[in-house]
């Protein structure tokens, strides 16, 4: 009896299967997801070991309201008091000590007619994040998500300890800018490997949860700062953290979706194997899964970024998802720097616009589930829009600014939030690495242009605001050209990109 049971059990077993792949090719449901998974054990623990990049990245992007914080100054030859005025023939100053021990600008003078070189440091850094968004999205194109990966997290490391030992502003400008590269690196290797792993039912939450872990160690900066006053110790304290991602040699799998894209069908078998047993699925039928979801396995398919431009639809979005990605870029750091200029004790307030970012986020994770990301993108932008054009015809009132400024940075959170999903769901597998780099450089430029749009405020104080409300409103029109990525299968060819 129990022999003429087994067959049965197998039989039973194989037509479940088969009704399984016949209804996952019916409902468009991924082979991938079926194989290991939406969500398991597995991806869980993936996705934590993950996300505690996302702290040094803030740490290190955001470290220049610490590095180099406005400080009373005075010419040492001609005043005793701290009236932070240039004068002509001073070539010597003294710094006001009560609040930083030391900083950059302190150390190597850089104000009055030095103070431009501050300005350029962040700016170098700027277009280092720039440069790396670029050179590992295309590197993690081509050699998979984990190798340069693994690249970034470690020169992040060497360059970041080097810079707190610099001995003058050229040598600190260059570390800095080599610290930005591989941060700009692990920014988009991460995002992506992470959204690969992850079932279409779940995307969006991981996706936007992804983007905590930047707001929490954007609000424990504050707290570097506030124990740390010295320049060199507190970039020194902010770098050490990540001798952990060493580890991360032997902690992170590859992307099994990249590794059959790319033709390494045995190897993601492995992987995949591994997932499937941690979240406790079935491991019979992972092979022949395999070989549904892979893209030509016997010629890979491998494409430049140029792709993105060179099919009509694909295209179109493109230019979109980047518009919106330089809204970010723009109007985060321009509307951050705009708070800042309200004044009032800076760990308070660095802490303060790091808090209002994290109920934006958590926001947009119900946004996005019952909204979508064209409508939840359309509507934080012009929560920030309109908030930023109500600055210009409110009387000037410091309270009054500030609150319509807070209600702009939250809106930009959730839109920040949105991009990033939107784009690792929108390009497709073989170009996903370079798309998300591009939309990530294009913000990159933004953040760029942001301290110079704020900066015309000394010329037309309704100016910066024009520009920061006007700004997210097109790239809220543009939205319309987009389709929403809810709940769709991940495109894996150029073809199923422009389907």
């Amino acid at each position: 009896m129990s022999s003429n049971s087994e067959p049965e059990k197998i039989n039973e077993m194989m037509v479940e299967n088969e009704t399984k792949d016949a209804e996952s090719q019916k409902t468009g449901q991924d082979p991938l997801e079926r194989a290991i998974g939406a969500i398991g054990k597995w991806q869980i623990w993936v996705c934590f070991v993950v996300f505690l990049v996302k702290f040094p990245v803030a740490w290190h992007q955001m470290s220049i309201i610490f590095l180099a914080p406005p400080m009373n100054f005075t010419c040492a030859e001609e005043s005793s008091t701290f009236d932070s005025v240039c004068h002509a023939n001073c070539t010597s100053y003294k710094y006001d000590h009560s609040v930083f021990r030391e900083t950059i600008v302190s150390q190597w003078d850089l104000v009055c007619g030095r103070q431009w070189l501050k300005d350029l440091t962040q700016t170098f850094f700027m277009l280092g994040i720039l440069v790396g968004n670029m050179v590992f999205g295309h590197l993690s194109d081509r050699f998979g998500r984990r190798t340069p990966f693994l690249a970034a997290v470690f020169l992040q490391l060497i360059s970041g300890v080097a810079t707190a030992y610099s001995v003058n502003w050229y040598m600190f400008t260059a570390l800095r800018f080599m610290l930005a590269v591989a941060t700009g690196g692990t920014m988009v290797t991460s995002f992506v490997l992470t959204m690969e792993l992850i079932g279409a039912r779940y995307r969006d939450t991981v996706g936007i949860i992804y983007q905590i872990p930047f707001n929490l160690g954007h609000l424990s900066l504050a707290a570097f700062g506030y124990y740390l006053r010295d320049w060199d110790k507190f970039q020194l304290a902010i770098s050490l953290p990540s001798i952990i991602f060493l580890s991360y040699y032997y902690l992170l799998p590859e992307s099994p979706r990249w590794l059959i894209t790319a033709g390494r069908t045995d190897e993601a078998v492995k992987i995949m194997t591994v997932a499937a047993k941690r979240n406790g699925r079935p491991t019979e039928n992972i092979s022949s899964t395999t070989q549904k979801l892979s893209v030509d396995v016997s010629k890979p398919e491998h494409v430049s970024f140029l792709a993105l431009f060179a099919h009509p639809r694909l295209r179109v979005r493109t230019l979109a998802i980047c518009f919106n990605w330089f809204v970010c870029g723009l109007c985060f750091f321009g509307v951050s720097q705009y708070i800042g200029h309200v004044g009032g004790n800076i760990f308070t307030n660095v802490a303060i616009s790091a808090a209002i970012q994290v109920p934006g986020t958590l926001i947009s994770i119900y946004a996005n589930r019952v909204l979508g990301r064209k409508i939840t993108l359309i509507s934080s932008n012009c929560i920030t829009g309109l908030s930023c054009l109500l600055i210009t015809v409110v009387p000037h009132s410091g309270a009054s600014h500030l609150s319509l400024g807070c209600i702009g940075l939250w809106g930009m959170s959730i839109s920040f939030s949105t991009v990033y999903l939107y784009a690792g769901e929108i390009f497709p597998t073989v170009v996903r690495n370079s798309g998300v780099g591009l939309s990530s450089t294009v913000a990159r430029v933004g953040s760029m242009v942001a301290p110079f749009v704020a900066t015309l405020s000394s010329t037309s104080p309704w100016l910066p605001p024009l520009v920061f409300g006007i700004t997210p409103l097109i790239g809220a029109g543009l939205c319309i050209l987009l389709p929403d990525t809810r709940g769709r299968k991940l495109p894996d060819t150029i073809e199923e990109g422009e389907a």
